[in-house]
């Protein structure tokens, strides 16, 4: 087995198989989708800057998942009346009560899994751990690219 797939895999096809059957066929949410509903349930209204912030999305990649999640009649996005460069996204009745059927994701998939709570926790705590690295070294490279080129 090869370094890529050691370090590829096992979180992607982890995620393949709980996230179809537990969220995307029950709630037809994408991940990245359920991901942006999750921001909001805990903090909207959200700018679509701070969103993107906070979800470690370009902007760019961010504006298609709002549209289709405001077509679906989850979010509005509405002009900051304060600044109007600002794009607020809000949740709608629906994309609330979404939330009632989202709460019982997170206890199925420990049961889906059978792991106790106590590992997946630590799972979590590793995963975040490579993404705040990942993101360093990301942070690293683009600054030495920038000093090579001055």
């Amino acid at each position: 087995m090869g370094f890529s797939s050691v370090i590829a895999w096992p979180p992607v096809r982890a995620e393949q198989l709980v996230y179809k059957t537990l969220v995307h066929q029950p709630m037809g949410l994408t991940h990245p989708q359920y991901l942006v509903m999750l921001a909001l349930w805990q903090h909207a209204p959200l700018s679509v800057r701070d969103l993107s912030r906070l979800l470690q999305l370009d902007p760019g990649t961010l504006s298609p998942l709002l549209k289709r999640l405001e077509a679906a009649g989850y979010v509005r996005r509405e002009r900051d009346p304060a600044d109007e460069r600002s794009l607020a996204v809000t949740l709608t009745a629906a994309g609330q009560a979404l939330r009632e059927r989202a709460e019982r994701i997170p206890p199925a998939i420990v049961e889906r899994l059978g792991m106790p709570v106590e590992e997946l926790r630590h799972l979590h705590t590793v995963l975040t751990r490579v993404i705040d690295a990942a993101n360093r070294a990301g942070g690293s490279a683009a600054t030495s690219e920038a000093q090579a080129s001055a």
